[in-house]
Protein backbone atom coordinates (compact mmCIF):
# COMPACT_ATOMS: atom_id res chain seq x y z
CA UNK A 1 0.00 0.00 0.00
CA UNK A 2 1.24 3.43 -0.53
CA UNK A 3 1.98 6.09 2.09
CA UNK A 4 -1.59 7.96 1.76
CA UNK A 5 -3.04 5.11 1.86
CA UNK A 6 -1.36 3.95 5.25
CA UNK A 7 -2.09 7.55 6.43
CA UNK A 8 -5.56 7.35 6.01
CA UNK A 9 -5.61 3.56 7.83
CA UNK A 10 -3.76 4.65 10.58
CA UNK A 11 -5.85 8.37 11.15
CA UNK A 12 -9.14 6.48 10.51
CA UNK A 13 -8.54 3.45 13.31
CA UNK A 14 -6.97 5.72 15.79
CA UNK A 15 -10.16 7.72 15.56
CA UNK A 16 -12.53 4.86 15.88
CA UNK A 17 -10.22 3.50 19.37
CA UNK A 18 -11.10 7.56 20.53
CA UNK A 19 -14.21 7.48 19.44
CA UNK A 20 -15.12 3.99 21.35
CA UNK A 21 -14.16 5.61 24.67
CA UNK A 22 -16.49 8.60 24.21
CA UNK A 23 -19.05 5.59 23.80
CA UNK A 24 -18.06 3.05 26.63
CA UNK A 25 -20.90 3.74 28.93
CA UNK A 26 -23.38 4.77 26.16
CA UNK A 27 -23.53 2.21 23.33
CA UNK A 28 -23.03 -2.13 23.25
CA UNK A 29 -20.82 -1.22 19.77
CA UNK A 30 -17.99 0.52 21.93
CA UNK A 31 -15.60 -3.29 22.11
CA UNK A 32 -16.28 -3.54 18.29
CA UNK A 33 -15.14 -0.21 17.51
CA UNK A 34 -11.83 -0.63 19.48
CA UNK A 35 -11.04 -3.75 18.51
CA UNK A 36 -11.92 -2.63 14.35
CA UNK A 37 -9.68 0.76 15.22
CA UNK A 38 -7.05 -1.33 16.52
CA UNK A 39 -6.63 -3.48 13.54
CA UNK A 40 -6.43 -0.79 11.04
CA UNK A 41 -3.85 0.77 13.05
CA UNK A 42 -2.06 -2.38 13.25
CA UNK A 43 -2.13 -2.63 9.50
CA UNK A 44 -1.23 0.90 8.87
CA UNK A 45 1.98 0.12 10.69
CA UNK A 46 2.63 -3.10 9.13
CA UNK A 47 2.49 -1.17 5.42
CA UNK A 48 4.44 2.00 7.16
CA UNK A 49 7.46 -1.03 7.97
CA UNK A 50 7.38 -2.32 5.08
CA UNK A 51 7.53 1.24 3.49
CA UNK A 52 10.63 2.69 5.76
CA UNK A 53 12.04 -1.04 6.24
CA UNK A 54 11.59 -1.08 10.10
CA UNK A 55 10.15 -4.21 11.37
CA UNK A 56 9.93 -3.02 14.71
CA UNK A 57 7.41 0.08 13.61
CA UNK A 58 4.94 -3.38 13.36
CA UNK A 59 6.41 -5.96 15.56
CA UNK A 60 6.67 -3.99 18.90
CA UNK A 61 2.62 -2.62 18.21
CA UNK A 62 1.70 -6.14 17.64
CA UNK A 63 3.27 -7.81 20.57
CA UNK A 64 2.36 -5.28 22.55
CA UNK A 65 -1.68 -5.78 21.20
CA UNK A 66 -1.16 -9.84 21.87
CA UNK A 67 0.26 -8.12 25.80
CA UNK A 68 -3.23 -6.94 26.48
CA UNK A 69 -5.29 -9.55 25.27
CA UNK A 70 -3.27 -11.78 27.10
CA UNK A 71 -3.84 -9.43 30.47
CA UNK A 72 -7.01 -9.64 29.71
CA UNK A 73 -7.98 -13.46 29.54
CA UNK A 74 -5.58 -14.05 32.53
CA UNK A 75 -7.45 -11.30 34.76
CA UNK A 76 -10.25 -12.45 34.07
CA UNK A 77 -9.83 -16.15 34.29
CA UNK A 78 -7.75 -15.34 37.81
CA UNK A 79 -10.71 -13.41 39.01
CA UNK A 80 -13.23 -16.06 38.29
CA UNK A 81 -11.22 -18.78 39.49
CA UNK A 82 -10.64 -17.34 43.00
CA UNK A 83 -14.16 -15.96 43.67
CA UNK A 84 -15.26 -19.88 42.29
CA UNK A 85 -13.06 -21.46 45.37
CA UNK A 86 -13.54 -18.69 48.09
CA UNK A 87 -17.24 -19.51 47.11
CA UNK A 88 -16.80 -22.90 47.41
CA UNK A 89 -15.97 -22.75 50.61
CA UNK A 90 -18.49 -21.06 52.40
CA UNK A 91 -20.64 -22.88 54.36
CA UNK A 92 -24.02 -20.94 52.80
CA UNK A 93 -27.05 -21.74 51.29
CA UNK A 94 -26.83 -19.34 48.14
CA UNK A 95 -30.84 -19.85 48.05
CA UNK A 96 -31.38 -18.10 51.31
CA UNK A 97 -30.20 -14.11 50.87
CA UNK A 98 -30.83 -13.12 54.64
CA UNK A 99 -28.33 -16.04 55.46
CA UNK A 100 -25.81 -14.62 53.24
CA UNK A 101 -26.54 -11.58 54.36
CA UNK A 102 -25.46 -12.56 58.29
CA UNK A 103 -22.88 -14.25 57.06
CA UNK A 104 -20.97 -11.80 55.72
CA UNK A 105 -21.83 -9.34 58.12
CA UNK A 106 -20.51 -11.35 60.84
CA UNK A 107 -17.39 -13.00 58.93
CA UNK A 108 -15.08 -9.80 57.66
CA UNK A 109 -12.58 -12.40 56.81
CA UNK A 110 -14.43 -13.67 53.67
CA UNK A 111 -14.62 -9.91 52.17
CA UNK A 112 -11.30 -10.05 52.73
CA UNK A 113 -10.30 -13.30 50.88
CA UNK A 114 -13.01 -11.36 47.74
CA UNK A 115 -10.85 -7.85 48.16
CA UNK A 116 -7.56 -10.08 47.89
CA UNK A 117 -8.82 -11.73 44.84
CA UNK A 118 -9.80 -8.49 43.39
CA UNK A 119 -6.56 -7.01 44.12
CA UNK A 120 -4.60 -9.60 42.56
CA UNK A 121 -6.42 -9.58 39.21
CA UNK A 122 -6.51 -6.15 38.83
CA UNK A 123 -2.38 -6.54 39.41
CA UNK A 124 -2.02 -8.80 36.47
CA UNK A 125 -4.05 -6.36 33.91
CA UNK A 126 -2.12 -3.40 35.11
CA UNK A 127 1.29 -5.15 34.77
CA UNK A 128 -0.07 -6.45 31.06
CA UNK A 129 -0.97 -2.78 30.33
CA UNK A 130 2.37 -1.59 30.79
CA UNK A 131 4.20 -3.68 29.19
CA UNK A 132 2.01 -3.20 26.47
CA UNK A 133 2.33 0.62 26.58
CA UNK A 134 6.21 0.71 26.32
CA UNK A 135 6.12 -1.92 23.16
CA UNK A 136 3.51 0.61 21.56
CA UNK A 137 6.14 3.50 22.46
CA UNK A 138 8.48 1.61 21.08
CA UNK A 139 6.73 1.16 17.74
CA UNK A 140 5.20 4.84 17.93
CA UNK A 141 8.75 5.92 18.65
CA UNK A 142 10.33 3.91 15.54
CA UNK A 143 7.68 5.29 13.05
CA UNK A 144 8.71 8.72 14.32
CA UNK A 145 12.03 8.40 13.56
CA UNK A 146 11.74 6.93 10.14
CA UNK A 147 8.82 9.36 9.38
CA UNK A 148 9.77 12.84 11.02
CA UNK A 149 6.68 13.29 12.06
CA UNK A 150 7.59 13.92 15.85
CA UNK A 151 3.36 13.80 17.29
CA UNK A 152 3.90 9.62 17.30
CA UNK A 153 6.64 9.98 19.81
CA UNK A 154 4.57 12.32 22.22
CA UNK A 155 1.71 9.97 21.43
CA UNK A 156 3.69 6.81 22.77
CA UNK A 157 5.51 9.24 25.77
CA UNK A 158 1.45 10.12 27.02
CA UNK A 159 0.47 6.56 26.49
CA UNK A 160 2.64 5.21 28.40
CA UNK A 161 2.05 7.99 31.07
CA UNK A 162 -2.05 6.80 30.98
CA UNK A 163 -0.94 3.18 31.46
CA UNK A 164 1.17 3.69 34.53
CA UNK A 165 -1.55 5.93 36.03
CA UNK A 166 -4.47 3.59 37.92
CA UNK A 167 -8.15 4.28 37.09
CA UNK A 168 -7.89 8.03 35.52
CA UNK A 169 -4.75 6.82 33.40
CA UNK A 170 -7.51 5.76 31.11
CA UNK A 171 -8.38 9.85 30.08
CA UNK A 172 -4.08 10.52 29.55
CA UNK A 173 -4.66 6.51 27.31
CA UNK A 174 -7.56 8.57 25.06
CA UNK A 175 -5.91 11.49 24.60
CA UNK A 176 -2.30 9.73 23.05
CA UNK A 177 -5.05 8.20 20.72
CA UNK A 178 -5.92 11.53 19.61
CA UNK A 179 -2.67 12.82 19.24
CA UNK A 180 -1.66 9.54 17.36
CA UNK A 181 -4.61 10.21 14.93
CA UNK A 182 -2.86 13.77 14.28
CA UNK A 183 -0.08 11.95 13.78
CA UNK A 184 -0.78 9.47 11.23
CA UNK A 185 -2.82 12.42 9.21
CA UNK A 186 0.62 14.64 9.40
CA UNK A 187 2.77 12.13 7.75
CA UNK A 188 3.96 13.50 4.87
CA UNK A 189 5.27 11.32 1.44
CA UNK A 190 8.60 11.12 0.66
CA UNK A 191 8.44 11.29 -3.17
CA UNK A 192 9.18 14.58 -4.15
CA UNK A 193 7.28 15.67 -7.20
CA UNK A 194 9.39 15.72 -10.41
CA UNK A 195 9.99 18.82 -11.41
CA UNK A 196 9.71 18.89 -15.49
CA UNK A 197 13.23 19.88 -16.75
CA UNK A 198 13.62 22.98 -19.47
CA UNK A 199 14.69 21.57 -22.75
CA UNK A 200 18.94 22.26 -22.93
CA UNK A 201 19.78 25.04 -26.09
CA UNK A 202 22.58 24.19 -27.95
CA UNK A 203 24.66 27.62 -28.07
CA UNK A 204 25.13 28.28 -31.98
CA UNK A 205 28.41 27.18 -33.73
CA UNK A 206 31.01 29.98 -33.61
CA UNK A 207 31.53 31.89 -37.06
CA UNK A 208 33.83 30.34 -39.71
CA UNK A 209 36.45 33.03 -41.26
CA UNK A 210 36.07 33.34 -44.65
CA UNK A 211 38.45 31.32 -46.97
Amino acid sequence: MSVESNKVLGGVGALLMVISLLGLFITSYTLFLLVVGIILVLIALKGFADHYQDGGIFNNALYGFITVIVGIVATAAIFVMLILQALSDLPVDWTNPMEIQQYFMSNMNVFWRFAGAAIGALVVLYISLVVSAVLFRKSLDALSTRSGEKMFGAAGLVWLIGAAIPLIGIIIIWISWIIMAVGFFSIKTTQAPVQPTAPTVQPPPPPQPPP
